[in-house]
């Protein structure tokens, strides 16, 4: 079953120089995508080009990608600020040709506490209601009694 979301996307180099005053607030690039692909086996976001271009995303490396057709060569570019369902976090993203979808992997997911369910879609991870919880290695460490560097 393919799932998909609305994705609110914006330059994070932009956000910060808006914040600065060095830029208007309605510089700031932005994109709304109305059906991105929810995609649980994709690892990160990832921007067909066209998208990263308007944004005005700069490259900063480069990443091996395993894909259904193999292993390809993606470019890696600076920071966007996204926001699913009402939650907002930022990171690098990857690039996609033309034609592909934005694809939303699991850690997008994970950084927003968010699940993928079957029948409704995106949903609040359920083992914590509402609330968007960050799950710390520390708090893991003291619940499974493994010893802590203090």
């Amino acid at each position: 079953m393919r799932h998909t979301t609305q994705i609110k996307l914006a330059n994070l180099e932009d956000l910060v120089l808006a914040k600065r005053g060095v830029i208007a607030p309605n510089e700031v690039r932005r994109v709304t995508v109305e059906e991105a692909l929810v995609d649980t086996g994709a690892s990160r976001l990832a921007l067909p080009k066209p998208i990263i271009k308007q944004l005005g995303l700069s490259p900063i490396g480069r990443v091996n990608s395993l894909t259904a057709n193999g292993s390809v060569i993606r470019t890696v570019y600076s920071e966007v600020e996204f926001t699913l369902l009402e939650r907002t976090d930022s990171i690098r993203v990857t690039d996609l040709p033309p034609e592909a979808p934005v694809l939303i992997g699991h850690i997008i997911l994970e950084k927003l506490d968010l699940n993928l369910h079957i029948k409704k879609g995106l949903i609040y991870n359920p083992d914590h209601g509402d609330e968007w919880i960050d799950e710390a290695w520390r708090e893991e460490q003291v619940a499974l009694n493994l010893p802590t560097a203090e």
